[in-house]
């Protein structure tokens, strides 16, 4: 069997309202838990309980979510401001990049 190869690069990440979208499906499972809620009994009977409690995980793991990428947001712009205030390496005090005093 040959090995797979691809034939161009893979595209850069897509960048968006990140911890928006995971708070907005987090608040869509926990919504869905309390729609069916009223429901117990005839998911019990027919044998689908286990949707409600698939939609009480899904809200339980989207907090989880929510504070992971709330941190990695503030790790992703304290690691820009730290690179936006650190001088540039490799110049000297005139500014000429590799030049030795």
């Amino acid at each position: 069997m040959a090995k797979w190869t691809p034939k161009h690069e893979a595209p850069e990440p897509l960048e968006g309202p990140v911890v928006a979208t995971i708070t907005g499906g987090t608040i869509l499972w926990f919504v869905l838990f309390l729609v069916q809620l009223p429901f117990y009994g005839w998911f019990d009977a027919h044998g689908h309980l286990w949707w409600v409690w698939t939609c009480l995980a899904g809200a339980g793991l989207g907090l989880i979510g929510i504070w992971y990428v709330r941190g990695r947001d503030a790790a992703i712009k304290r690691a820009a401001a730290a690179a936006a205030s650190a001088p540039s390496a490799g110049t000297d005090t005139e500014g000429t990049p590799g030049a030795t005093v």
